[in-house]
This record gives C-alpha cells, structure tokens and sequence, in this order.
C-alpha cells in the first residue's frame, strides 16, 4: 500500500475516532443533565447550578453510567442504551437509571429544550426502525 493511502486510511481512522469520542461526550453530557434534574428535585440538592453537589447516589450512578458509556463496544453505530442489542448496566443501577429518565426525560424541555428535542427526535426515529425491524422478521 502506498504512503499516501495509508496517510489518507489513518487521517479517517482519526476521523471517525474523534466522531466516536464527541459522540460519547454528548451522551454523558445528556445523562449528567437527567442526573441533576433528578438529584435537584427528588434529593433537594443544588445539582442544576453546582454539578458537583450531586448528592453521593446520584454521584455514584454518574460515575458509573460515564465508565460504561466510556467502555461501550456499540457507541459507532448505537443510538441510547435502551436501543442497545446488549445490556451492560447491572440490574441494580439499569433500574436506578431508567428511574431517572423518568422523571428527569419529560423535564429536560424546561432546562434545555434543543438537547430535549433532539433526543426526542432520535427516540422516536430508534422506534420506528426497531418496529420496522421486527415487522420485517415475522414475514
């Protein structure tokens, strides 16, 4: 293989790592800001002015969803964890998780409406090619 080949193969393999990584930071991005929604209302603290005052629970599942979302194998092509072929949360902090995105999913429009609406957007899109998908399997 040429040089410039492989200078042009490494410059996309870059590329699409740092797409990859970008990726990653805004699905943490948006889990933190469902985090502090919940931690603010339901445990009372200052978690939407101060992150870092997320009480130790809430704390403990941001540490924990940020190392899975770190070491998630699927982030290229997935869209959320809920759309994931595999589940790599434990049972325990899964169902802390989707606890959270509860109560914090329908609230994140009054705290920052244009990341609401564009995980709305991918929720609904994710739905329909999973329904797409299973209507195509039965035939």
């Amino acid at each position: 293989m040429s040089l410039q080949k492989t200078a042009r193969l490494q410059m996309i393999k870059n590329c699409e790592q740092q797409k990859i990584k970008q990726k990653r930071q805004k699905e943490y991005k948006t889990v933190l800001l469902m985090i502090q929604i919940f931690c603010s209302h339901k445990h009372k603290t200052k978690a939407m002015k101060l992150p870092e005052t997320l009480c130790p629970e809430c704390k403990q599942l941001a540490e924990y969803v940020h190392t899975r979302i770190e070491k998630c194998i699927f982030m290229e092509t997935k869209s959320f964890c809920s759309f994931c072929k595999i589940h790599c949360y434990k049972p325990e902090m899964r169902e802390k998780i989707r606890t959270v995105m509860r109560f914090s999913g329908i609230r994140m429009i009054f705290y920052h409406p244009p990341l609401a609406i564009k995980h709305a957007i991918l929720t609904i899109k994710e739905s329909k090619k999973k329904r797409q998908y299973e209507t195509d399997r039965t035939y």
